[in-house]
């Protein structure tokens, strides 16, 4: 099987564009054989972080983080790529694309500014027309604001837990031999890109990822405001439903949409998993959080992807470098963490299930490994295979 990969160019990385790994066979649908790295698909310096397909075309779209700028590539090969169209501007550090079920626009996400952007594509998958969508407003930046919520209050008709107050409690039952192993959500940690704003007390919008859910409905994250916030596309751009507001500081991430109905979110800074489900009236709000115990200080999440049969969850953590998994409980309303398991690899950016196999993109190793998963448990083993790729931070499968 072989996947796309978008990696850091030499700006940010030692990438020179967009990768292709190939893991056992070709042209098989399991992914547990030998990896290895085909070569470059196609130069492109301003760092393709990540990369999304379009839905009915060999057209790859590639979030050129470096640059601002959201790029098109056909197919011109089995393993060649070439431009399609000239870049299109998004805005600072755009890190993710989602292309809409139909194909005729995508979603730019972008870190730096907070910038989420619709951009349309006409019949041959070419990007044009960005519109940028209303920009977040942070629901903690006055006392006054009646969105403010703290950690134990009702947030969109749910509650969410105090995790301070009983981190505090485990780590006083565990004593001094485990209490270290209790994260501290009193104290959130930053990222290093993070760490002179929060000295100044800056809250900045950070998008990050826009989920694409049933029924027209788009999702996307605000890691910097703690939202995830509830769109419709319409001609005139994206139009804001919702917003859902989380306990501050916890920086969500990504998502998943799951078949129940659920939508499953990471936070970067908390490490915790968020299950947020829509009412009878369709508003969305959160009913359950599961923390990634036994992460540490320091560590912030990655990635957050599902099993195949949707029954398992996977949320990659950087720092102590292993990967979270949860069982799916109820009907989807609740989530339990079965184990902390080994990524096997330096920062694992990226990670993606195929069948038996979880590969994982190491991004400061230099390396994409591959896991087996416990046909029984889920959770994944020691490294079966591995192979040298410049800094990884998304892998694609091909179709």
């Amino acid at each position: 099987m072989r996947f796309w990969v978008g990696a850091y160019a030499p700006d940010a990385g030692s990438a020179e564009g967009i990768g292709i790994l190939q893991a056992g066979d070709a042209d098989s649908v399991w992914a547990s054989g030998p990896l290895g790295m085909v070569g470059t698909a196609v130069a492109a310096p301003g760092s393709p972080s990540w990369v999304a397909l379009h839905p009915h075309l060999d057209v790859l779209y590639a979030a050129l983080e470096a640059e601002g700028t959201v790029q098109a590539y056909r197919r011109t090969g089995e393993t060649t790529l070439a431009p399609l169209g000239a870049p299109v501007p998004a805005g600072d550090a755009v890190c993710h694309v989602a292309v809409a079920p139909d194909g005729t626009f995508l979603v730019a996400s972008c870190w730096g500014d907070g910038r989420v952007v619709r951009i349309a594509l006409d019949a041959a998958g070419r990007p044009s027309a960005p519109v940028i969508a209303a920009a977040a407003d942070d629901p903690y930046g006055s006392t006054d604001d009646p969105f403010v919520v703290e950690t134990g209050a009702a947030v969109s008709g749910a509650v969410v837990p105090d995790l301070a107050a009983a981190a505090r409690a485990l780590r006083e039952a565990a004593g001094d031999e485990f209490g270290h192993l209790v994260p501290e959500y009193d104290s959130a940690p930053e990222t290093d890109a993070e760490s002179e704003e929060a000295a100044a007390g800056a809250r900045v919008s950070r998008a990050h990822e826009t989920i694409v859910l049933p029924r027209g409905f788009l999702a996307t994250t605000d890691m910097g405001l703690d939202l995830v916030r509830f769109w419709r596309s319409t001609g005139a751009g994206l139009r804001l439903v919702q917003e859902v507001v989380l306990p501050k500081g916890s920086g969500p991430r990504h998502g998943v949409w799951h078949p129940s109905g659920h939508l499953y979110v990471v936070t970067e800074l908390s490490r915790e998993v968020f299950v947020l489900t829509p009412d009878a009236e369709g508003r969305w709000r959160v009913v359950s959080g599961e923390p990634l115990l036994g992460t540490l200080d320091g560590d912030t999440a990655a990635e957050l992807s599902a099993s195949r049969d949707g029954t398992t969850l996977y949320a990659g953590v950087r720092g102590s470098d292993t990967i979270g998994v949860l069982a799916v409980r109820g009907a989807g309303e609740a989530l339990q963490l079965t184990a902390l398991a080994e990524a096997g690899t330096h920062r694992p950016r990226h990670h993606v299930v195929v069948n038996d196999t979880l590969l994982v993109a190491g991004q400061l190793a230099d390396e994409i490994v591959s896991l087996p998963l416990d046909a029984r448990t889920g959770v994944p083993g020691r490294v079966r295979h591995r192979t040298a790729s410049p800094s990884p931070t998304r892998l694609l499968p091909m179709r």
